[in-house]
């Protein structure tokens, strides 16, 4: 009686253990090593990431210099710089009697500056230096006005000087400081121009001026030759005095 309790017990708990899920039967094991490789691994994939990041972040901020190098000055001062220059090209084309000219300089000193002659008569000698004096007065009202064009450009010279040195050192891009020097070296330009309209008109009244005292010279010397020319002496003639 006592084996069949005793069989009958063990066969209960063979029945039990067979009924327990294979699952459960596992025992779960930790292995420090692959644990630390797969925490390694995960930092580098971690790492890789944020140099992507950092990549890209580098890349969107080149993009952004490179659209600011390419964002134009929003400044311009070519057509104030235009003005001033028409302003003097005017003044210089309104040159009175003889202008800038090749062929009109050429008749001139081929006409009234000649040299004088013994076949030209008094008259003509006097005509001719009355031409040379207007030309020289001409000239010289010329000249100042040139320089008075050109000092009234000193304005707005000073005020575009002003603005683009202004726009220069609020460049945002490499475009933006580029145009700025860009249109400060046409400014120069300008007043290099002004400067040598300036030099073009005072030398043409120098030289007109010039010219007038070496033809008075020559001319003084034709009428004093005359002068001292002796002349056709007297000779006697008959004379009715009376009807």
């Amino acid at each position: 009686m006592r084996r069949l309790c005793v069989l009958a017990a063990a066969g209960a708990v063979a029945l039990s253990l067979a009924a327990i899920s294979p699952v459960s039967a596992q025992w779960v094991v930790f292995d420090p090593n692959n644990y630390a490789q797969n925490v390694l691994t995960a930092a580098r994939e971690l790492q890789q990431i944020n140099n992507q990041i950092t990549s890209l972040q580098n890349q969107a901020q080149s993009l952004i210099n490179q659209a600011k190098n390419l964002v134009s000055l929003p400044y311009s001062s070519l057509q104030q710089l235009q003005s001033s220059i028409q302003r003097t090209q005017q003044l210089l084309a309104q040159a009175q009697r003889i202008a800038y000219d090749v062929q009109q300089i050429d008749r001139a000193f081929s006409t009234n500056y000649a040299p004088a002659t013994s076949d030209q008569s008094n008259q003509a000698l006097i005509t001719n230096a009355q031409s040379r004096w207007q030309n020289s007065v001409a000239a010289l009202q010329d000249a100042l006005r040139v320089q008075a064009g050109v000092v009234g450009n000193l304005d707005t010279n000073r005020t575009q000087t002003s603005a683009l040195v202004t726009s220069s050192q609020g460049a945002s891009g490499a475009l933006q400081a580029t145009q700025a020097g860009n249109q400060i070296l046409a400014l120069q330009a300008q007043q290099l121009a002004d400067l040598t309209a300036t030099v073009a008109a005072q030398g043409r009244a120098q030289n007109l001026e010039s010219a007038q005292r070496a033809a008075a010279q020559d001319q003084g010397r034709e009428q004093l030759r005359r002068f001292l020319t002796p002349g056709q002496g007297y000779q006697s003639s008959n004379v009715q005095m009376f009807h």
